[in-house]
């Protein structure tokens, strides 16, 4: 055991480890840490749907009607109605015919990116037999979310890297791949970079190498769109070959996540993915919660107006200070810093002034390519936007980062230390 003792003291020195505030109350985007107010600009509650009265009372009511949890997997004797019934209404928000739930978009994604290139292999278990020999490979932006690689490395199938929204460098992979089933992987919205993927060239490359296309959609859903569909709604773009995953913790402020597909890939998943069929789903309070949460962003639009309001806002005070913002494109807005000693610095400058904001560092991006990740909020204020400005504008001359040692498009080092990219 001694060693973990040496690595945490040497990463100690190194200043790898990230400060984690404890709060006392929700982000709205106001909260108390440690009896002192802060203004949160790092909550995923984009809509502030998470503190809303029509919310809490809509969970309450499903705490009322069946308690806190359901203790037992759907596949068994947990399933419930609201479960059903919230899949079929995401299922129409993403222009699907089928959904289907699990505990947390994490959870989604190991489980169905692991179980996906497997159904095969269960199905010969009821004496299935192949026409043909399935030989899966996936092909992977180098920027994915960890969830998705690690899903990816569980499925056991063959993993191809492609440059970040480099649709080029994926056509040239897919040409070269032997193998007849691929699996384009891609989030809709890049958590740490705030762009978006180009998703009718995605499509369109899985038509000309038949392919399917899954979507990560966590920081899209409910955000981007006329209604909230996400990027799919984004680019008016749908398929058959769209796979389109979600999460339900972020613009609707609840917990947990869910795919979206056809209806005979959802009926396959319930029996071969085990993040499904082998735990707990989300508590019933949270499903009624969602379910309301996906009623209230769509005829509560204002909340959507009043979030891409307030990001163009900043996005048009910041761009005028010296600091290199690498996307405009969503409500995730990143400042790159570089270094990692030096973006800790900032954060904690603003924290004394009462602002929260998330120091990115590696191993969520690269080494040397930390950035201040600014996530705008409906309920923000135009003062506390203001505020925000006022200090960065104060901190630029000794901060901001000369054009010369802007962010590089370097490829991202995997978080477990291996770059796969060719």
């Amino acid at each position: 055991m001694e060693e973990f003792r040496e690595i945490d003291t040497w990463l100690q020195s190194q200043h790898a480890h990230h400060e984690i505030p404890s709060a006392s109350t929700l982000p709205d985007p106001t909260f108390i840490s440690e009896g002192r107010q802060y203004v949160s600009f790092s909550t995923n509650n984009y809509l502030g749907l998470a503190t809303s009265q029509r919310l809490i009372g809509k969970a309450r009511e499903g705490l009322e009607q069946f308690g806190v949890g359901n203790c037992e997997s759907r596949l068994l004797g947990g399933d419930l109605d609201i479960y059903r019934d919230l899949e079929a209404k995401l299922a129409s928000l993403k222009h699907k015919e089928s959904a289907l739930l699990f505990a947390t978009g994490y959870l989604t994604n190991l489980g169905v990116l692991s179980a996906l290139v497997k159904t095969a292999q269960m199905a010969r278990l009821y004496g299935f037999k192949p026409v043909r020999r399935y030989s899966y490979t996936y092909f992977s932006d180098e920027y994915n979310h960890i969830s998705i690689r690690e899903g990816i490395r569980m499925s056991g199938a063959d993993k191809v890297s492609y440059r970040h929204l480099d649709l080029d460098h994926l056509e040239s992979k897919l040409k070269a791949c032997v193998d007849r089933d691929k699996i384009i992987v891609s989030d809709g919205v890049f958590s740490q970079d705030g762009d978006i993927a180009p998703l009718p060239g995605l499509l369109e490359l899985a038509e000309l190498y038949d392919a399917t296309v899954y979507i990560d959609d966590a920081h899209g859903t409910g955000v981007l769109g006329e209604h909230g569909g996400g990027t799919s709604e984004h680019f008016d773009a749908y398929s058959p070959r769209l796979i389109q995953m979600g999460t339900l913790s972020k613009a609707y402020g609840a917990i947990g996540g869910f795919i979206a597909t056809e209806s005979h890939i959802s009926e396959i998943l319930r029996l071969t993915s085990s993040a499904y069929g082998f735990t707990s789903t989300l508590p019933p309070d949270q499903a009624f919660a969602v379910s309301e949460a996906i009623d209230m962003s769509q005829d509560e639009p204002e909340r959507r107006q009043r979030l891409w309001e307030n990001q163009r806002y900043f996005v048009s005070r910041v761009e005028k200070l010296g600091y290199y913002i690498v996307s405009k494109a969503t409500p995730i807005v990143p400042v790159f810093i570089g270094d990692e000693r030096k973006c800790d610095r900032i954060a904690a400058l603003l924290k004394d002034e009462g602002i929260h904001v998330d120091a990115v560092k590696f191993p969520a991006v690269g080494l040397k390519q930390s950035r201040l990740r600014f996530i705008m909020n409906a309920n923000h204020t135009k003062a506390q936007i203001d505020k925000l400005v006022g200090i960065l504008e104060a901190l630029a001359k000794t901060f901001a980062i000369p054009a010369e040692l802007r962010l590089k498009k370097s490829h991202r080092v995997d978080a477990a230390l291996a770059v796969d990219i060719e």
